[in-house]
């Protein structure tokens, strides 16, 4: 299944949620991001991340091999008064200086690397004692919940999608940053309700790897319309509130 998420661009700047503001607080609170620091932001998309950083007090890099996901990135940092550096490459690839981070953040990208060479470029880019945060911010498919229904319709109209009945846990990430010499290996998880309207959560599923990312514009404007009429039948409390999980798992580089 071939994934581009630069098709999906503008639902995907529009309609796709972020991670919450709770999210930042924990990073803070942690130690694991400090105004002033240097950070770089892999696999940016639209610059959820990177945006919250700079908001924060960071020096903020954005990576990603999409133009399209960056424009819209570019477009948010600029209606934001902030301003992220971009750089538009693979993170296997990119030409970044070593040991130039403090800390680097992978929000909701990780499973689309090649993990191992990912997890190398980040230990050469991060300074001694410099902070890798791989973070993930999923919906939950619980009985009977819209999630489920809504995976349910994705895997009818694309079955080679294999993201569905999630958890929101990703354990096999920690083997990734230990095997690549990372330390201080730390995990942390909350849930929390976002509220989602029927227009939000279709651009949110048509931003998806699963739909606007790998069908074809037809199939996309089908699952969209099918999905109004299940939304209005079954789900019609609007705006809907829909079940996410906050996960983070952070390691340390060493010292020397």
């Amino acid at each position: 299944m071939l994934i581009d998420f630069g098709k999906t661009a503008s639902d995907y700047a529009r309609h796709r949620m972020g991670f919450p503001e709770a999210f930042f607080q924990h990073l803070f609170q942690e130690g694991l991001a400090h105004p002033g620091e240097v950070a770089l932001d892999i696999g940016t998309g639209t610059g959820v991340v990177a945006r919250g950083l700079a908001l924060r007090g960071l020096a903020v890099t954005g990576l990603d091999p999409s133009a399209a996901l960056l424009g819209q990135a570019t477009e948010l940092d600029r209606a934001a008064g902030v301003q992220v550096r971009h750089v538009q490459a693979r993170v296997e690839e990119a030409m970044l200086p070593d040991a130039s981070f403090d800390l680097v953040t992978a929000g909701q990208c990780w499973h689309w690397f090649d993990r191992p060479a990912a997890a190398a470029r980040v230990r050469q880019w991060l300074r001694p004692g410099g902070r890798l945060v791989i973070a993930h911010f999923d919906w939950l498919p619980l009985a009977g919940n819209m999630v489920e229904a809504t995976e349910t319709l994705i895997k009818a109209y694309n079955p080679a999608w294999a993201q569905a009945d999630g958890t929101g846990l990703y354990p096999a990430w920690l083997r990734d940053v230990q095997e690549a010499g990372l330390g201080d290996i730390r995990t942390f998880s909350f849930d929390v309700s976002v509220p989602y309207s029927h227009e939000d959560w279709r651009g949110r599923i048509r931003a998806s790897a699963g739909v606007g990312a790998s069908l074809d514009p037809a199939n996309v404007a089908r699952f969209d319309a099918e999905l109004g009429e299940i939304l209005a039948s079954r789900f019609p409390a609007d705006p809907m509130h829909v079940p996410h999980r906050v996960w983070v798992v952070s390691a340390v580089a060493p010292l020397s």
